[in-house]
């Protein structure tokens, strides 16, 4: 049974059909230099990654562009896996991964950190795939994770 999370959903979710995009805002109380850490460091992504909140049973990090990705589930056979493109500490991340390019942005606003992911799909096939699978749902409860997860990390 995965760990209980108690954190209240804050992510806004856009779909944008237009430009074939999933984009997902979250705000953290947390300095961008640690959510940056959270999402680049084995030891920290195979404790949030997992929607269900369950620890990721492998998680490899070639922190470097070009370098590869792989992040396994519980129970699941198909890893999450990809490459990165760009990583510019503590600002950005861009990674390739199941046909698409993810981007991380991290900027203080307010004293506080502003998330946004944006998952860009290569055609309007691939984003009706995404949405039909939960990819915009899945990625809002792996983003409550890693709230729960920084908030641990402030401790």
């Amino acid at each position: 049974m995965p760990p209980q999370r108690k954190v209240q959903a804050e992510t806004n979710i856009v779909v944008d059909r237009d430009a074939n995009k999933i984009m997902l805002t979250r705000t953290f109380a947390a300095p961008r230099e640690q959510i940056f850490e959270a999402w680049t460091r084995p030891e920290h992504v195979a404790c949030w990654w997992d929607p269900a909140g369950f620890r990721l049973v492998e998680c490899e990090i070639d922190l470097r562009p070009g370098g590869a990705f792989r992040f396994v589930s519980q129970g699941s056979t198909y890893p999450f896996s990809g490459f990165y493109r760009e990583i510019a500490p503590p600002a950005r991340l861009i990674f390739e991964a199941m046909g698409s390019l993810g981007k991380v942005a991290l900027n203080v606003v307010s004293g506080k950190t502003v998330m946004t992911v944006t998952i860009e799909c290569g055609s309007s096939a691939q984003l009706d795939q995404f949405v039909k699978m939960g990819v915009d749902v899945g990625t809002s409860q792996t983003l409550d994770n890693l709230v729960a997860y920084v908030g641990t990390m402030l401790q």
